[in-house]
């Protein structure tokens, strides 16, 4: 942009005008240093800086004091040096066929690639095999629960630093590193299959009422199966440093290789891939583990799935996705450090970073002694601080819902947990995706600028607020439920399970398999009484229940066409689950419909050369306030809600097995309501504070708010001449 005396832009003035113009297209190679916009500093500076240069009259002077023979190519290498653009391959193996994935959608579609696989293992995998990872070895939930933070808890300690460092770094490289530590980070969680030895079957647990039962004791031990805890740690460890560098320095190398109104379009594909991840991770796991365990070592079994003894082969899907990570190392390395065209992208950007007195330096991230610098220049961005928050509180409730979720509908619309598994995905994983595609093309459609997408982001937000009382709604009343909720026939107290018709059964609690007979549910075969089966039927059926009114005696010649109760919950009268999953869909949309707007938000309000370390807090803060305790927060509101606890022969109290639903549903409507208002908040306060730059000042990234020194630019002048 020229002003009338041919200066370039007044927020930049040049010791030599020729240097200027002949490096107007790309950004200088030479040293600069930071100027605020105050007048009092433009005022500070050598009056030779601030005198306008005359309009040149020839249109290729010479340089007042370079030789002749410097080279205009050598000057132009000098300016792109920068940027390194290159061609795709190895070394001296440029193929020509490869350079067509030498471009933005080349990238992206690496990038995408390892997204998929990174949420297959971290969200999909880990989490479908968790229970059979506690069976097969013999850990508490307490222990499982420190296997998945482990992943959060490296990230955070990881996730500065990384993004610090390697935003002046070789990007592509780094994920070709978070491609092999994704890979070796699977592996390592698969290994303990291997070293562990053949699983050995337990004797079968008899689920009906055995009067001759001998009850069970108080017995307390512990396994070495469970020291295998570490070797999951480690590979979580690793998936969290694999992480690092994809989400910080893999969105910042999309930013930088498209135009700003593309950039959306880019990362918000990323981003809905990362989704779409532990949709295939849970699908592939869920068939995985109807193969049986072993089945690596020939052994088969006559169990079936049926039992409670069965565990599935939980492994082979971490197999999978190693060799996969691994099979992505070469081509990310393959990338240079720059895509071609990225220096002339970089040079028609113009700067929207919020003008305070913490976007003044930009020389940061050349050594370890910046790093404080850096981070307290970021601390005090008040924009940027306000929209990290924001999306803190989002994920808070994005992960409660995305553990939780499930277990609410089970629970409310009385379905089976697989079922309610498959209805939770079904709402979540599409709608998160396509939120995130969906907010992605508005904001690339219509070009907003850093402030229309802020606003943006806090319009879906209040559209996902306003919705967020669907769960008032989908409140459903209790079934009759006997010995929480229900008698048994007039007999037993409420609160008791035990009742004269199974007093004799030695029922015990900490099996849960719930029966429904005339109506009423039972908490298991023995404890409704039921003393015959028939296996063989889907589901189960029982008969001759001594706690279900029986209308005459069945005998085995009967089986085939008459019983009492059948194996699971009772059929709902509540019919109010299509509404709320079609509800509870679009509040998913327009919540992470706001997730790619935010995201491009942070990136434009800081400065340009801070973007990694700024995506790098935010995931830090996102995880420290959001992701780590969202779960807990979620898991101790729910709990709370509980009415009948599993209470083993050694009196220690473990999971829930009956909840309140009405109360359930309301403090899921308050967690929610609370969490919308403090993204709302400070999104809208975001936007009041955000102060974009003046328009006179609108000049490209690397020049941005900055002057050449006289002292600099006549060394490296010098050493051009000398080269040349």
């Amino acid at each position: 942009m020229k002003s009338a005396k041919g200066i370039e832009n007044l927020a930049f003035v040049p010791s030599s005008p020729d240097i200027l113009r002949r490096l107007s297209a790309s950004p200088s190679h030479i040293e600069v240093s930071a100027l605020s916009s105050d007048p009092q500093r433009e005022n500070s500076q050598p009056q030779e800086l601030q005198k306008p240069q005359e309009p040149q009259k020839s249109p290729e002077p010479s340089l007042p004091s370079a030789s002749p023979n410097v080279s205009e190519e050598k000057l132009r290498s000098l300016s792109l040096s920068e940027f390194e653009e290159g061609p795709y391959g190895w070394r001296n193996f440029h193929p020509q066929c490869l350079q067509r994935c030498n471009t933005p959608g080349g990238f992206l579609l690496h990038y995408c690639l390892l997204a998929v696989t990174q949420g297959i293992v971290v969200n999909g995998l880990v989490n479908i095999s968790i229970s059979t990872v506690e069976k097969r070895y013999e850990m508490k939930s307490s222990l499982t629960g420190l296997i998945s933070s482990s992943y959060d808890i490296s990230f955070c300690l990881l996730s500065l630093f990384v993004s610090f460092f390697g935003e002046r770094g070789h990007k592509p490289r780094w994920l070709a590193f978070a491609a092999f530590m994704i890979g070796l980070g699977a592996l390592v969680f698969s290994l303990p299959q291997f070293f562990s030895g053949e699983y050995k079957l337990g004797s079968l647990f008899e689920d009906t009422c055995v009067t001759t039962r001998n009850s069970t004791s108080c017995t307390s031990s512990t396994s070495s199966l469970s020291n295998y805890l570490y070797v999951f740690i480690l590979g979580q460890l690793l998936l969290g440093a694999g992480g690092t560098p994809l989400y910080t320095l893999g969105t910042a190398f999309l930013d930088d290789s498209v135009p700003t109104h593309k950039s959306s379009l880019y990362i918000g594909t990323g981003y809905a891939m990362s989704i779409l991840g532990p949709a295939i991770g849970y699908v592939l796991g869920g068939q995985l583990l109807t193969i049986y365990i072993d089945v690596a070592m020939g052994e088969s079994t006559d169990v079936t799935e049926d039992d409670p003894r069965w565990l599935g082969a939980w492994w082979i899907g971490f197999l999978l996705s190693w060799i996969f990570a691994w099979s992505l190392i070469i081509p990310f390395s393959c990338f240079p450090k720059h895509l071609p065209g990225t220096a002339e992208i970089q040079a028609g950007k113009t700067s929207q970073a919020h003008q305070s007195n913490s976007n003044a330096d930009v020389k940061f991230g050349k050594s370890i002694k910046d790093f404080p610098a850096a981070l307290k220049n970021l601390m005090k961005n008040a924009v940027f601080m306000c929209l990290v928050l924001s999306t803190s509180s989002e994920a808070l409730i994005t992960t409660g819902f995305a553990t939780f979720l499930p277990k609410f509908i089970e629970n409310q619309f009385g379905l089976t947990s697989s079922f309610a598994a498959t209805l939770g995905g079904a709402v979540l994983i599409p709608g998160a995706a396509l939120g995130q595609i969906l907010g992605g093309f508005l904001v690339s459609k219509f070009k907003m600028t850093c402030k229309n997408t802020m606003k943006f982001a806090l319009f879906t937000s209040g559209v996902a607020l306003t919705l967020s009382f669907v769960f008032i709604y989908a409140k459903c009343e209790n079934e009759p439920f006997a010995g929480v909720s229900e008698s048994y026939n007039g007999t037993g107290e409420l609160g008791n399970l035990i009742a004269p018709c199974n007093a004799n059964c030695n029922c015990s609690r900490s099996y849960y398999y719930p029966v429904c007979g005339d109506g009423v549910q039972y908490f298991s075969p023995c404890f409704a009484g039921c003393s015959n089966r028939v296996a063989h039927r889907k589901p189960k059926v029982y008969y001759n229940c001594s706690c279900i009114e029986r209308k005459t005696e069945i005998t085995s010649t009967a089986e085939t066409f008459g019983f009492e109760a059948k194996a699971g919950k009772c059929e709902t009268h509540c019919a109010k689950l299509p509404i709320f999953l079609c509800i509870f869909f679009i509040v998913i949309i327009f919540t992470f419909m706001a997730g790619t707007p935010i995201t491009v938000s942070i990136l434009r309000c800081v400065n340009h050369r801070q973007r990694s370390l700024a995506l790098g807090i935010q995931f830090m803060v996102l995880r420290l306030l959001g992701t780590i305790p969202g779960p807990i927060i979620f898991g101790f509101t729910i709990d709370s809600t509980c009415i009948l606890w599993d209470v083993n022969d050694c009196g220690i109290k473990g999971a829930c097995w009956i909840y309140d639903n009405i109360k359930m549903a309301h403090m899921l409507v308050a967690i929610s309501v609370t969490c919308k208002v403090i993204t709302v908040f400070f999104n809208g306060f975001a936007i009041f504070l955000y102060k974009p730059p003046p328009s006179a000042t609108d000049v490209s990234f690397h020049k941005e708010n900055a002057v050449v020194t006289n002292v600099l630019a006549e060394q490296d002048l010098n050493k051009i001449v000398k080269e040349g």
